[in-house]
């Protein structure tokens, strides 16, 4: 039999983004062993095609403990070498382990969501940090490439206007100066995000002096995560779509209003970010963000 070992993972895309690299270093530590993955639903996507993924749980917080109760019986039918858990600090006490690590057993580390889940992981981590990761299958990336067809050129900016909060969403209005700004430079726009974003993205589309397709609301999460994997470059709000943008290597530039940038920007080599004066987005203007994304040299998506 295969040997197992648990990873306990966190709730929204782009935390769950930011729990890759401990994933990859239980894996590299452990690289003959299948990883079990209890997720939310709203993430649990992002780890279908995890190459070394055993069994996929879900976490619904919205039946409640019957719910967990179901779950931790179904945990303890499988006894786990490793049980690492960065969500709910018990899951792994309730499972059957032979070593647990768990933010109870371990030092408290200020800085980058990363680095406070990698230093849960500390004893196993063998080489330098890895980036975050979010792994496509063909059929994701054959619907994107099946979906962006109908776009001009291939130097495409993606956007993402939404987020979680009214107060960190760059207006609307100043998304679409950057599109103006940046006209010369992208062929089309991709304007992306969730169901609740589609009437703004609707409006940017029509508005926009660049060809666009507004896909938000209208793709799975890895689908989103394939369209962003082709685009050339990335802008949006602090959520989940940049984090993305920044798990498929795509250039991001995150623009933050209230929030923890230095705790909560995509982790990756490309990942750039802006600070609103006085956290407030309004005064963010669209010159100072185009001088940014034309001073990194957006170049055009590779045609893979």
């Amino acid at each position: 039999m295969t040997p197992r070992n648990l990873f306990i993972t966190l709730s929204n895309i782009g935390d769950a983004v930011l729990t890759t690299p401990a994933l990859r270093v239980l894996h590299d530590a452990f690289p003959d062993h299948r990883i079990d993955i209890v997720a939310d639903p709203r993430s649990a996507g992002l780890f279908e095609h995890c190459p070394f993924l055993g069994e996929l749980f879900l976490l619904r917080k919205r039946l409640g403990w019957p719910g967990r109760l179901a779950l931790v019986r179904r945990l303890r039918k499988q006894h786990y070498d490793v049980a690492v858990d960065l969500r709910t600090e018990v899951l792994a006490w309730l499972a059957r382990a032979g070593r647990r690590y768990t933010r109870l057993n371990t030092r408290r580390v200020d800085g980058h969501a990363v680095e406070r889940h990698l230093a849960v992981v500390r004893p196993l981590l063998s080489g330098p940090p890895p980036p975050t990761r979010a792994w496509l299958g063909g059929a994701e990336r054959d619907w994107a490439a099946r979906m962006l067809a109908r776009l001009p050129g291939r130097r495409w900016l993606a956007i993402a206007p939404g987020a979680n909060w009214p107060p960190k969403i760059w207006p609307l209005q100043y998304f679409q100066e950057l599109l103006e700004r940046l006209r010369d430079q992208f062929d089309a726009a991709i304007v992306c995000g969730g169901p609740n974003d589609f009437a703004p993205a609707a409006a940017l589309t029509r508005a926009s002096p660049l060809p666009a397709l507004n896909l938000a609301g209208e793709t799975s999460l890895l689908q989103a995560a394939a369209v962003l994997e082709r685009a050339a470059y990335f802008v949006g709000n602090d959520s989940g779509p940049g984090h993305l943008a920044a798990a498929v290597g795509t250039p991001t530039l995150t623009l933050f209003g209230p929030g923890e940038p230095e705790r909560y920007h995509p982790w990756a080599p490309g990942a750039q970010w802006l600070c609103a004066p006085e956290q407030d987005l309004k005064r963010l203007a669209p010159a100072t963000v185009a001088a940014r994304i034309l001073a990194g040299r957006p170049q055009p998506a590779s045609a893979s």
